[in-house]
């Protein structure tokens, strides 16, 4: 019997938002996250909900960010992660902060200990050596990992998932070691799932980076080219970048500069045309500077200055 299928024009749909952090400590990783989310959430709505591993270190964010806290503790298994994804969304949750993805890899009770676990059970079973057994005794752990992967990818919520990273070296039996650069504390699956991907390098204070002569540390750099502009040299992760991935995400086209000038202005009790008529030009023509210094301009305008500049310095 022969299928039978039905095809249309394609177009730009909803697709879930999953964006990947990698860094070694103190590189930003978690107030980055939480940026990007507080931009997506202007998209998606929702709340935002942040599922943290790392012994509640997520609370030292909650004065500078609004967001739902997961206290997650071991075991990390992967269906333990799913679990926790699941838990928000049933609370409504529309974009969420996995701090961090590393420990279901190699956190207790995550995929390098239930590994073991099972090289033992069926060692024993068998009544082989471990060596025996080991490539058979992946199949559970990783079979749970790839259905947590697709059971997220069918939920349609915004995930951005920060991993670790340390410094890896790769052994070449009679030679000196090979320098693989910082190298993320997960398996390869998550890297295909990714929209994008980030590496935060050693004082990167939020800064990715997109140039490394290690190539597992370009394997981690991933970007859609229509985003490649929006990431010059020394730019932070930040709300607007996450406001902007969530639009493409969602289909939506992004909004014009107008618009986004107009959210910044909104809240401070001048109108546009006070606005204009006070910096000589129209506001979409506006410069990053009076962006920057948007709320001391309003000041000055209704101090009845019109030089802001000389206001905004006092």
């Amino acid at each position: 019997m022969t299928r039978s299928f039905e095809d249309k024009p394609a177009v730009r749909e909803q697709t879930p938002c999953i964006v990947g952090i990698v860094g070694p400590s103190g590189t930003g990783k978690t107030f980055s996250a939480l940026r990007l989310a507080t931009g997506m959430q202007r998209v998606s709505g929702g709340d935002i909900g942040m599922i943290d591993t790392e012994g509640r270190r997520g609370l030292h964010y909650a004065t500078n960010f609004k967001f739902r806290h997961l206290a997650f503790t071991a075991p990390f298994g992967s269906l333990d992660y799913l679990d926790a994804v699941k838990h928000f969304v049933s609370k409504g949750v529309k974009t969420m902060v996995m701090d961090s993805g590393s420990h279901e890899h190699e956190g207790p009770g995550g995929l390098l200990e239930q590994h073991a676990a099972e090289t033992a059970r069926l060692a024993k079973q068998f009544n082989k050596p471990e060596y025996a057994v080991q490539m058979m005794a992946w199949s559970k752990p990783k079979a749970d990992r790839r259905r947590m992967i697709n059971e997220i990818l069918q939920l349609n919520v915004n995930l951005i998932i920060c991993f670790r990273a340390k410094e890896k070296l790769k052994v070449v039996p009679g030679k000196e070691p090979i320098n693989r650069g910082y190298v993320a504390i997960t398996a390869e699956e998550w890297l295909f799932e990714f929209v994008m991907s980030f590496l935060l390098l050693p004082g990167a204070n939020g800064c990715p980076s997109w140039e490394s002569q290690y190539e597992d540390e370009r394997a981690t750099m991933k970007i859609p080219v229509q985003f490649k502009d929006l990431f010059p040299k020394g730019t932070q992760l930040s709300e607007d970048l996450g406001e902007t991935i969530a639009r493409w995400s969602a289909g939506t086209p992004p909004p014009s500069k107008k618009d986004k000038i107009a959210s910044h202005f909104a809240g401070f009790g001048v109108s546009e045309a006070q606005l204009v008529a006070h910096l000589g030009h129209a506001v979409e023509d506006m410069t990053d500077e009076e962006r920057a210094v948007l709320g001391p301009i309003t000041k000055a305008i209704k101090a009845g200055t019109t030089d802001w500049a000389t206001a905004t310095a006092k």
